[in-house]
């Protein structure tokens, strides 16, 4: 997920009396870890502008990955991804965070089992510690199982390896920033055809894949999702951005095997 930079440049000045002034933060860091793909950081900052005395956000090198002020998306995500099921769910999530898509889908009473996979062993750690809001309530819930792992290599292999051939009825998918921008180069070949049928194959009949998007939905990758389950559609998401007065667009993808 990708935070926008400019938010954060804003949210480090104030104006007063028509002048910009340098704001200093007090910003303390809550969890640090090196990675192949850069230094990731946990950290927690009041927001005066706001009235917000915590705000939580996660750095992956330079990049803000995601912010506890702007969410709406990842919730999103368990929504549009898991209305309209029926019956007792097995849901798989991709992507853990700051928790919020996964909170948002054990909202989901028929969802009896969720399984999350998230490639840093320190992100499952911030939970379990009770660093970031949804620790509790995620560790608590029976129903929640959280896996250190590589969401693109299980999603090619089984993502129960316990039974590799074990179906699912949901995958939730918030990693990458789009379909085209992606954390690791190595994951481009995930949404290839080949990539998404192998996907597909882990899914019942009516299961669903839903991915968010930091990117206005796009018609070709809607289609390419289709041609792969047999049916997708793709919505955009609106929130409102505190810092800009105005709203801010994110979209997800849900393709549905037929």
């Amino acid at each position: 997920m990708l935070f926008p930079t400019l938010l954060l440049f804003l949210a480090h000045f104030r104006v007063f009396r028509g002048k910009l002034f340098l704001r200093p933060m007090k910003i303390k860091e809550l969890g640090f870890h090196k990675t192949p793909l850069g230094d990731l950081t946990l950290r927690v900052r009041p927001e005066p502008l706001l009235g917000i005395e915590k705000v939580y956000e996660v750095k992956l090198g330079d990049e803000f990955l995601m912010s506890s002020l702007f969410t709406e998306g990842e919730k999103q995500l368990a929504r549009i991804g898991l209305n309209g099921l029926d019956g007792k769910l097995d849901v798989v999530v991709g992507g853990l965070g700051l928790g919020y898509t996964v909170a948002a889908a054990l909202d989901f009473e028929n969802v009896s089992s969720l399984l999350v996979i998230d490639a840093f062993r320190e992100v499952i750690n911030w939970h379990q510690e009770g660093l970031v809001p949804m620790g509790e309530r995620l560790t608590n819930d029976e129903r929640c199982k959280m896996l250190k792992g590589d969401f693109f290599s299980m999603a090619r292999q089984g993502f129960d390896a316990e039974d590799p051939a074990r179906k699912f009825d949901a995958v939730l998918l918030d990693i990458d920033h789009s379909p085209h921008h992606y954390l690791d180069e190595n994951n481009e070949s995930f949404y290839s055809e080949e990539g998404l049928q192998k996907l597909s194959d882990q899914l019942r009949n009516g299961g669903v894949f839903a991915l968010w998007s930091d990117d206005p939905p796009e018609e070709a990758f809607r289609a390419h999702l289709e041609s792969v389950f047999g049916s997708a559609l793709a919505e955009e998401i609106e929130f409102q951005n505190s810092y800009t007065a105005s709203t801010s667009l994110n979209s997800i993808y849900k393709a549905i095997k037929s």
